[in-house]
């Protein structure tokens, strides 16, 4: 059924800062070449996280916030792009059709996607969701597979 939530989450965890390269090698391997849709408050980790990600998909290049660029392209220790997005600074998801995130999007590349609120009319019918939040110190962390739009609202995002 398209529109019922994903029964449990895939991967689910909470560690200290200190622990994230191990959570980052147990995810990379379910990533595929898909969008990726991390979700989380200000602060919540993102950036941190998908930095380790990149890491532990092979990545050498520095890995930093496409805050200002609002996309940054890395090459995986296999070769294949990586697309890193940071959507905070759209102010209309017009925008995003100006730099081309429908072609990125259907790249059959892996696409992590930070605040992809500001995307959800351009999504693909299916991608990862990301969700992070902190707690006493410690950072949860959800992930849930072959999402679509209709599930997206009934994912635990921000309770």
């Amino acid at each position: 059924m398209q529109n019922s939530p994903p029964n449990k989450p895939e991967v689910e965890v909470t560690y200290n800062l200190s622990e994230i390269e191990t959570v980052a090698n147990r995810l990379a391997p379910l990533l595929g070449s898909e969008v990726v849709l991390v979700f989380g408050q200000m602060g919540a980790g993102k950036t941190t996280l998908i930095k380790a990600i990149c890491r532990a998909l092979g990545v050498t290049d520095e890995v930093s916030s496409p805050t200002f660029a609002l996309v940054n392209e890395y090459q995986s220790g296999a070769g294949e792009p990586i697309y890193h997005f940071d959507l905070f600074r759209l102010a209309a998801e017009e925008e995003a059709l100006d730099f081309g995130v429908d072609e990125y999007l259907d790249s059959n590349c892996l696409c992590l996607v930070e605040w992809p609120e500001k995307i959800l009319n351009f999504l693909p019918p299916n991608f990862g969701v990301i969700i992070l939040k902190n707690h006493d110190g410690k950072r949860q962390l959800q992930f849930f597979n072959n999402c679509t739009a209709g599930q997206l609202a009934k994912l635990p995002i921000y309770e």
